[in-house]
């Protein structure tokens, strides 16, 4: 279950960073894109980002306590 989670994390951070990458190309091609929207999405998807590192972090920091345990 696990597994699946953090598998369900990363497909929304990936889509919040396409949708993001969307964002910006629009913008940047001179297109009707309200400013806010991009800002929003832009920090959107950094803090989703920042969220994935942190639980990646947690993750790594889990296996090597349970590879330190003695059996």
């Amino acid at each position: 279950e696990i597994t699946k989670s953090f598998e369900n994390m990363l497909t929304s951070l990936n889509d919040s960073q396409l949708k993001s990458d969307a964002l910006v190309e629009q913008m940047a091609r001179g297109e009707s894109v309200d400013l806010h929207a991009v800002m929003i999405g832009m920090e959107e998807n950094n803090v989703n980002f920042n969220v994935a590192l942190g639980i990646r972090d947690k993750l790594v920091e889990a296996y090597r306590e349970v590879m330190r345990m003695q059996v």
